[in-house]
């Protein structure tokens, strides 16, 4: 921000449309971020217990000046030891604030690092299973059921399961394709009301459904447009080596099913069977979506630049290939991802820059975003519930390319992207925006 067009004025000259500038560091202070417009006079009354004499205030972004009004002033000639216990209590509320932010930081930082952990579980133990799975086919399902199981129940704790974006990932793992559709196909089981046993066979299917790729020759184990018809037929095949690995290990037919309908289409174009959608699985169904959404995000690292962003991943789906899924599916998809899923990158109403952390479903317009602040370091900035912030919105979608470089090496967009779920906790009104 540009101190030239700024001016210093006296505490006692505050008043709501002034927006200002705390020459204070980020812990100092109890607000989201160091520059803001004054809404309230409550905002006023903290300021001046922060034992500020003077504020640096921008007139070309305030508001035109009101009549006079006390917001709350302290007078001059009142009684000494009331004006001093009013500061006493105002600082200690300034602290209380403060300590507030610190916790909400701490928990947020706790929870990415739960959710990048239990990522984490589930990679590991897909790689186990590629390396052990011909010698041990029972026991890597027992292991994959028991992980599962557990995912399920986390997911089916009261209260909404939101899906989290994660950092970028170290390197590209053949086990994130996997890991990705797992927590996607759960979260969106559970959004159509499958059982607890429902969710699991869901789950095992979804983590389950490339292993037949382990049997094909490495340089078809990716779909290639390039391909000749006998390299996509082979390519093909890893659906059919995927079920006879899936009854190996023991799954159930639903399970099998579900791993078998993973590239159909309901308009009957997918493979290997070319099954419509009166004939396809629950679970078919659902894997067909989420893997082709994942792909979309996530392809191949040697087609990488043809990676969409989230937003134009769930957009496309919806506007060109809406025929190739299940409505009901599609249509609990789309709600349960938002209209701007997690790893978007958007331009807020108020112009600023912010990356999509996680969605509501309830509120698909108001998903909680990381928002580029340069007077808060990235590694301490509170993520920002837009629900709780009725005046803002997303003003449009970017692609990461599009940001300016201050922007992009702060929010950081992820070139392959990664989910968990995470149990949102309700959003606190926020002091200022």
């Amino acid at each position: 921000m540009d101190d030239k067009s700024s001016q210093l004025i006296d505490v006692g000259q505050l008043r709501r449309g002034l927006f200002i500038q705390l020459d204070l560091g980020w812990m100092d202070h109890p607000f989201p971020r160091g520059s803001f417009k004054i809404t309230s006079s409550n905002q006023i009354r903290t300021i001046r217990a922060l034992g500020l004499t003077q504020v640096r205030y921008f007139p070309d972004r305030s508001d035109p000046e009101e009549p006079p009004s006390d917001f709350g002033g302290l007078s001059s000639s009142g009684d000494v030891r009331s004006e001093d216990a009013v500061q006493d209590r105002l600082q200690a509320e300034a602290r209380a604030l403060q300590a507030q932010r610190h916790q909400q930081l701490a928990t947020q930082q706790a929870n990415l690092q739960h959710c990048e952990q239990r990522f984490g579980e589930v990679v590991q133990l897909y790689q186990r299973v590629v390396e052990e799975l011909p010698a041990r086919p029972v026991a890597m399902r027992e292991q994959c059921e028991a992980l599962v199981a557990r995912c399920v129940a986390e997911i089916l704790v009261d209260g909404e399961a939101t899906i989290r974006l994660l950092s970028e990932g170290t390197g590209e793992s053949q086990a994130t394709h996997p890991a990705n559709t797992m927590v996607l196909a759960l979260l969106l089981g559970r959004a159509l009301g499958l059982p607890a046993h429902g969710l699991t066979e869901l789950g095992i299917a979804a983590l389950l459904h490339d292993l037949g790729k382990q049997q094909l020759p490495a340089r078809l184990r990716m779909r290639d447009e390039r391909y000749t018809p006998e390299d996509m037929a082979i390519y093909r095949s890893h659906v059919r080596e995927s079920v006879k690995t899936g009854r190996r290990m023991g799954l159930s037919a639903w399970a099998l099913q579900a791993i078998g309908q993973h590239h159909e289409m309901a308009d009957g174009s997918g493979f290997p069977a070319g099954v419509q959608g009166e004939d396809m699985s629950t679970g078919g169904k659902v894997l067909a979506l989420v893997n082709r959404y994942d792909r979309l995000c996530n392809p191949p690292p040697l087609a990488q630049a043809q990676a969409l962003t989230p937003h134009e991943a769930l957009a496309l789906t919806f506007a060109r290939h809406k025929a190739c899924f299940d409505a009901e599916v599609l249509g609990a998809f789309i709600r349960m991802m938002g209209v701007y899923p997690p790893g978007s990158v958007v331009q807020l109403a108020n112009e600023r820059y912010a990356l999509v952390v996680s969605v509501n479903s309830t509120r698909p317009l108001k998903p909680r975003v990381l928002v580029h602040d340069p007077a808060v370091p990235p590694d301490q900035a509170l993520i920002l519930d837009l629900e709780s912030v009725p005046e803002q919105g997303i003003r449009r979608s970017l692609k990461p390319a599009q940001l300016p470089a201050s922007a992009r090496a702060y929010l950081a967009p992820v070139s392959r992207v990664r989910c968990f779920y995470e149990h949102q906790v309700p959003a606190r009104p926020a002091v200022a925006v």
